[in-house]
């Protein structure tokens, strides 16, 4: 048997915000796009990319009843594991890890990134597997400056780059980094993993994942979800040696 058959997948789904920013009566990951909420975008996502993987959601307290709704309709019959939201990020990843005891590979995704491919996420998980760590990335195309309080400066945009999510680890590693006491500057898994001595690789990203977080972000989404492509076998990804590693210090372009 080979390691890839014998490790286990799972996903956490970040979905604690608020989105206050949306000026709408609900969350955004609970927002309708399409024919089904943000969140279960995500979700199938991950079960189209691997129908075994087990799905841990970090959700608030007071949005239980909207979940239960939302499950039974789109989620018929999922064994979906739901942990309550912490007060900050960091938390709520913290509190779903508690929740996996098994060694495998765990990527943590916003639930409010809906349009990830299954290329992205099998990508993630086979790099995870054979780095211990994969991060997806996409390059700036725009020109960037560094700011401080009396001027502003250009900076090389070829040296940044944009990240996005599910972030794939090895689950001992993941779990020993989350040990640590919260920083104000975890703005993401990889920060917390990277501040625990571990390399963090970098994927390939896509242009398409992006994260809803304005009314604008929505419109686009719509728009992007009318040209998304039906997975099957032909985009998944299907052997390890198609993966793009991207170097550390720049971005293909």
């Amino acid at each position: 048997m080979t390691q890839e058959a014998t490790l286990k997948r799972y996903v956490i789904i970040v979905a604690g915000g608020t989105g206050t920013r949306m000026n709408l009566p609900v969350p955004k990951q609970f927002v309708i796009l399409g024919d089904k909420p943000v969140i279960v975008h995500a979700i199938s996502a991950f079960y189209d990319a691997y129908p075994d993987i087990e799905v841990i959601v970090g959700l608030p307290k007071e949005r239980l009843d909207t979940w239960n709704e939302i499950a039974k309709e789109h989620l018929p019959g999922k064994n979906i594991t739901i942990i309550e939201a912490g007060e900050s990020r960091f938390q709520t990843v913290k509190n779903s890890l508690a929740t996996i005891t098994e060694e495998g590979i765990v990527a943590v995704h916003d639930a409010a990134r809906p349009l990830v491919s299954v290329k992205t996420i099998t990508a993630g998980f086979k790099a995870a597997e054979m780095y211990g760590s994969a991060v997806p990335a996409i390059p700036l195309y725009d020109s960037i400056r560094q700011i401080d309080s009396t001027r502003s400066i250009a900076v090389d945009r070829a040296k940044y780059c944009l990240i996005q999510t599910p972030q794939c680890f090895k689950t001992d590693l993941i779990q020993k980094a989350y040990k640590k006491e919260y920083k104000f500057t975890f703005t993401d898994d990889a920060t917390v993993v990277e501040n625990s001595g571990e390399k963090i690789h970098l994927v390939d990203g896509h242009t398409d994942n992006i994260k809803i977080t304005t009314p604008r972000d929505l419109i686009i989404a719509e728009a992007l979800l009318k040209n998304k492509p039906v997975t099957t076998p032909h985009n998944k990804l299907k052997n390890s040696d198609d993966l793009n590693i991207l170097k550390q210090t720049g971005m293909s372009s």
